[in-house]
């Protein structure tokens, strides 16, 4: 079956020049606290969340995870809406401000299948490829 109405347009989220300078000096510092304080100094900027998250659940700290993914997600969901975002649609891997979003879902998706939450793991997953194919296979292949 065709679908006969037109996909909404990509949806691409703005870069912020000044969350990205802080979030490259937290890569270079390398700790915990470094991003902490880039979540704290840019609570809207997922990209800070999505680094905390990974880093908590590759350290095994799987609820910590959940929960800072879980408010990147949240936060990605408040900036995706201010640009138009409708609800669905595409929300391309390729432009670099959408993938802290992007990161988030996926680490959400994978934090919450660890706390036994199989159908917010799958919805999660499932919203992650709606969102770009590519996103999902090149966060899967990390």
């Amino acid at each position: 079956m065709q679908n006969l109405l037109p996909e909404p347009p990509a949806t691409r989220l703005p870069a912020n020049a000044e969350a990205d300078a802080a979030l490259a000096a937290a890569e270079e510092a390398g700790t915990d606290e470094a991003f902490a304080s880039v979540a704290a100094g840019f609570p809207t900027y997922s990209a800070a969340w999505a680094e905390l998250a990974a880093r908590s659940f590759a350290q095994g700290q799987v609820v910590t995870a959940y929960a800072y993914a879980r408010t990147g997600y949240h936060r990605g969901l408040d900036q995706l809406r201010r640009s138009g975002w409708k609800g669905h649609g595409p929300v391309p891997w390729s432009n670099e401000p959408n993938r802290g979003f992007l990161r988030c879902l996926y680490v959400l998706s994978r934090a919450a299948d660890e706390i036994g939450e199989a159908d917010e793991a799958a919805r999660c997953a499932q919203f992650l490829r709606d969102c770009d194919p590519a996103a999902a296979d090149a966060l899967a292949s990390n």
